[in-house]
């Protein structure tokens, strides 16, 4: 067992939370506000705490649920507390009408996030591509990852695996652009072919 941040109180911070908790990990619950911090604290399992915002989180893995519009300014906010973190970063950085994604040319919303944190710092691309009310079901789904450090592969592997999901390293932090592009193509097929966010992507090894 063990204690792992997220930053965030919304309806990723949400479903995640709920996965972490029963998985028997530790919760604690970071948002600017801290009502709604204490709320969903309360909402999940027994032992699930609450954070200062802007100080060092307490588990050394950090899950960051904010939108990508906002994720900047939060690791700008918590800054060198975030040293030696292995940093989630599960948003999708679409435009307004969800038709396309805002990242310069040949980067990512992960890749443009990583940016902004210590240099000792891991940014890792995870849980985008799964939309959250299909997450918080809780069955067995596959989650699609990216990252650089094989360590730091090995120990989310390990992570995502601990919360009942598939994990599929899907190779370095560069290929966040491509995690990005699928997330935009899922809420794409939601809209339009599927017309239902109440699916999930899957691979079918033979």
């Amino acid at each position: 067992m063990s204690t792992i941040s997220i930053i965030g109180s919304g309806t990723m911070a949400t479903a995640i939370g709920g996965r972490i908790a029963r998985a028997g990990h530790i919760v604690e619950v970071i948002s600017r506000d801290p009502v709604k911090a204490k709320t969903l604290a309360d909402r999940l399992a027994a032992g699930a705490t609450t954070g200062e915002y802007g100080t060092a989180p307490s588990g050394d893995v950090v899950i960051l649920a904010v939108p990508y519009s906002g994720a900047a300014a939060a690791v700008a906010d918590f800054g060198e507390t975030l040293s030696g973190k292995v940093i989630i970063d599960v948003a999708n950085p679409v435009n307004s009408d969800l038709s396309g994604l805002v990242t310069p040319h040949g980067s990512s919303g992960a890749q443009e996030t990583a940016r902004g944190l210590p240099a000792d710092a891991h940014l890792v691309k995870a849980f985008n591509t799964i939309f959250g009310q299909v997450l918080a079901k809780g069955t067995r789904l596959d989650a699609f990852f990216a990252a650089d450090d094989p360590q730091v592969k090995a120990r989310v592997s390990t992570f995502i695996e601990s919360i009942g999901l598939r994990p599929f390293d899907v190779g370095g932090l560069q290929m966040a652009q491509t995690l990005e592009a699928l997330g935009l193509m899922m809420i794409g097929l939601a809209r339009n072919g599927a017309g239902t966010w109440d699916f999930a992507l899957n691979v079918d090894i033979g």
